[in-house]
This record gives structure tokens, C-alpha cells and sequence, in this order.
């Protein structure tokens, strides 16, 4: 019965959620990224096992925006707490933060990341992607389309989008993130 109803809930907050867009149900496009301590990973097949949120960000303002969401992100699903108090949740989820250099900015994807590396806090630096190629199968796949806004996608274990939204960082925006990978997770 518990089931049932968190599937229900978790039905209609995707139904109703003002964000949420055409590409929830469908599989994240593959995509290879360097991370700031460089290391390469390709998304989603070397992060399938568990839940991901992703945030991608193709022009300098949407980068702007993706920065502001780097704190409570971090806070909220990468900070592990040493000292765990009894109502305290913690997520086991993959997060990343993705810069995408697409057409002419492709020339300054290592001046950016050297840039970066520099001044991203160093327990962030695993966590931050660049992105190096193509944009149209990522927009037509992802649906996005406002260039100057970051777009964010849950992913379930195996690389199914489960939930997106886009824009400024905002506490209730933060809020729907952590409710879908929190009921999602309670799915299983």
C-alpha cells in the first residue's frame, strides 16, 4: 500500500510540476566530459547504479546561473556530514555541473577549465564537467531552448530522465529537486 501511494505521489508531482518537460521518461544522450581534476567520464553509462542530477549550461550567462547552484548543491547532495544528527537525510546520488563549449567557444575549453581549476573550490573539482562538441542533438534530444538558462535532469540507475527544471538557482526549485530524487529513491 505504501508503494502505491508514493508511486501515486511521485505520478502526480510529475504530472503537475510546471518544469517538468516532454523528455522525462526518456534516456539522457550520451555524452563524454573532462572533469577538472581530468578525468574523463561518459554520461550516463559510467554513472548507471544510481540516481544522478546533472546540470548543463551552453552560454557564458547560463554559466553564471549554474554557479549559483554549486553551494547548495553541494550542501545538499555531495557534503557528507561526519556527525549525522537523527533527522538528517543523506543522498547517495552522482552530481555534476556541466559547462558545454559548443561551436565557436569550442577554442576556449582548456584556457576555461585551467581558469576553473584555479578558482573552484577543490572539493567541487570532481564534480565539474566540460563539455567539448556538438549542441543540436543535446537540444533536440534535452528540449532545451532558452540559451541563457542552466537546465537540470535527474536521472534514475539507468540513465532515465525522471525529472527536470531549469533556470536560476531558487530554494523551491532545490526543494523539487530533492522531493523527486527522494521519492524516486523510495520507489525502489
Amino acid at each position: 500500500m505504501k508503494k502505491v501511494i508514493s508511486i501515486l505521489i511521485v505520478t502526480l508531482f510529475f504530472c503537475f510540476s510546471q518544469e517538468a518537460n516532454a523528455q522525462v521518461g526518456s534516456a539522457f544522450p550520451d555524452m563524454e566530459a573532462e572533469s577538472l581534476t581530468n578525468e574523463f567520464v561518459d554520461l550516463p553509462s559510467d554513472i548507471s547504479g544510481k540516481y544522478s542530477l546533472i546540470g548543463l549550461a551552453y552560454s557564458k550567462k547560463a554559466e553564471d546561473y549554474l554557479k549559483g547552484w554549486f553551494e547548495p548543491v553541494y550542501n545538499q547532495f555531495i557534503y557528507k556530514n561526519p556527525n549525522p544528527g537523527p533527522f538528517d537525510f543523506s543522498f547517495d546520488i552522482n552530481t555534476y555541473f556541466v559547462p558545454m563549449f559548443t561551436g565557436a567557444k569550442r577554442p576556449a575549453y582548456k584556457k576555461v577549465m585551467n581558469k576553473l581549476k584555479k578558482t573552484i573550490d577543490q572539493r567541487m573539482q570532481p564534480n565539474v564537467l566540460f563539455y567539448k562538441g556538438t549542441l543540436k542533438e543535446y537540444k533536440d534530444a534535452l528540449n532545451f531552448d532558452g540559451k541563457d538558462l542552466p537546465y537540470f535532469y535527474v536521472l534514475n540507475p539507468e540513465g532515465k530522465i525522471v525529472y527536470t527544471t531549469s533556470g536560476r538557482y531558487t530554494q523551491r526549485k532545490m526543494q523539487e529537486i530533492t522531493d523527486a530524487v527522494r521519492s524516486a529513491m523510495e520507489l525502489e
